[in-house]
């Protein structure tokens, strides 16, 4: 998943959408996982714990930190937090992971984008003492055994969602396009499988071009869709892993003056606004979400802070995903709110107070 992503546009009404899935994404199944969890974790020996992502270039990023700078604050014990930037360059965001440990790091929680390239960082990191924890894509190996354990979405799973709500949106037949993050990562590829593997029974769909790299930029993902156009003008449908991008697919499709189609995608402010803005010309565009999962950097940071404190934590390490929106469900409608910064997930697990405070910075 952000790697989860650039330029995100997303909004925040804290509707907490963190179920035992995709990190608590929704309000209720959120606030009770928080409130079970954030009483224990800490501990009393003082420790330095880290954040290293394999980029921090977009909005979805920032607002992780966010998170997980919000839940480090409860932790008193916590002395110092690192942060590392690997832009992309797996031989960077490996030599990021030694350097944390090499500066007795006690925790550290890590997005690791370039995948199994990092696996023998993180694992010498884990057998060296550190509590190491991945979130949201794997880097493969085994918890326990390569790092102190993960928190990660059931990619699957929202694999098979995104492609089942697609097939009944085109009636069982039509051209659908996958738009994922940065080259090779394994969020991407398991959730692009898992799609293809629910798309087997509906042979009069086809999922083309395989995965479309985005590096989670709007800007990439208008690029991507441009060139799809020319190969394959009918496309039907759209399925990508962030939201923050699919903006930007959308963009190419009314400058190529095509109307607009259905789109399962993470959740993101913009999209629930272009929702209303497009949909009255655009009869056949419809919009279903999942959340974002910003929230899952608190729960790595529990698990990590817990491992590097000798403490338990029984939480799931592997999160199911939650409908958020779903424009032909009366109770799931896009939701925009232009009172908030375009580029928020409504399923982050911060204040609205705090997403004004992080977005007036930059």
């Amino acid at each position: 998943m952000k790697s989860k992503h650039h330029n995100v546009r997303t909004f925040v009404q804290i509707v907490a959408a963190v179920t035992a899935t995709f990190a608590l994404m929704s309000a209720g199944n959120h606030a009770t996982a928080e409130s079970a969890a954030s009483a224990s974790f800490c501990g009393t020996k003082p420790i330095k714990i880290a954040l290293a992502t394999g980029f921090n270039g977009n909005s979805w990023r920032q607002i992780t930190r966010a998170e997980l700078e919000d839940e480090a604050s409860k932790c008193k014990n916590i002395t110092e937090i690192l942060y590392t930037d690997g832009q992309l360059n797996p031989q960077k965001a490996i030599s990021d992971i030694q350097g944390l440990v090499a500066q007795g790091t006690d925790a550290i929680v890590v997005f690791p984008d370039a995948g199994p390239a990092l696996l023998p960082a993180i694992r010498a990191a884990h057998k060296s003492g550190v509590s190491i924890v991945p979130y949201i894509s794997s880097p493969g190996g085994e918890p326990g055994k390569d790092y102190s354990a993960s928190v990660v979405p059931d990619n699957a799973a929202i694999g098979a969602l995104f492609a089942n709500w697609m097939a009944e949106r085109l009636h069982g037949k039509g051209v659908v396009v996958f738009f994922g993050g940065t080259p090779g990562n394994p969020t991407d590829q398991a959730i692009y499988e898992a799609a293809k593997k629910a798309l087997v029974s509906k042979p009069d769909i086809k999922l083309v071009g395989g995965v479309q790299v985005t590096n989670y930029t709007a800007a990439d993902a208008q690029k991507a869709m441009t060139g799809l156009l020319a190969q394959y003008p009918d496309i039907g449908g759209i399925i990508s892993s962030y939201g923050g991008s699919s903006v930007g697919a959308l963009r190419a499709i009314v400058s190529a003056g095509k109307p607009l189609v259905p789109l399962a995608t993470t959740d993101i402010n913009e999209l629930g606004c272009a929702y209303y803005d497009y949909k009255p010309s655009n009869p056949a565009f419809e919009l279903m979400t999942v959340g974002s999962y910003t929230w899952q950097s608190r729960a790595a940071l529990r698990k990590a802070v817990a491992g590097a404190e000798g403490l338990k934590n029984d939480e799931p390490s592997v999160q199911s995903p939650t409908v958020l929106e779903d424009s032909t469900r009366q109770d799931l409608r896009p939701r925009c709110d232009k009172g908030l910064p375009l580029d928020v997930p409504q399923s982050a697990n911060l204040s609205v107070e705090q997403l004004k405070a992080l977005f007036a910075k930059k």
